[in-house]
C-alpha cells in the first residue's frame, strides 16, 4: 500500500510518499496512524496531534474509523483552511 504525507506531516516525516505493508491487527485509519508513531521519532513527531490529522483512501476524504483493507493508497495531511 503506497502511504503519501502532505505538508507538515511530509516535512516532520522526511519523505512525501512510501510503500507499506501493514502488519495484521492494523484495519483502520486510527490503528494505522497508531502504528506508524511506533515507527520512529520522525512518525511519532508528525502524528502526535492524531486528532487534527486527515486522511484519504484513494483520494477519498475519510474518518479515523474508516476501514484500510483493499486501499491502494492512504494520504495524510492536517486540517486544511480556507481564505
Amino acid at each position: 500500500m503506497k502511504l503519501k504525507y502532505f505538508a507538515w506531516v511530509r516535512e516532520r516525516v522526511g519523505r512525501s510518499e512510501e510503500e507499506a505493508e501493514l502488519p495484521a491487527g492494523v484495519s483502520t485509519v486510527a490503528e494505522l496512524i497508531g502504528w506508524l508513531k511506533q515507527r520512529g521519532p520522525e512518525y511519532a513527531h508528525a502524528f502526535e496531534a492524531d486528532a487534527a490529522i486527515r486522511a484519504a483512501i484513494d483520494r477519498r476524504h475519510v474518518r479515523q474509523d474508516a476501514p484500510v483493507a483493499g486501499a491502494s493508497e492512504i494520504a495524510f495531511f492536517p486540517p486544511m483552511t480556507g481564505g
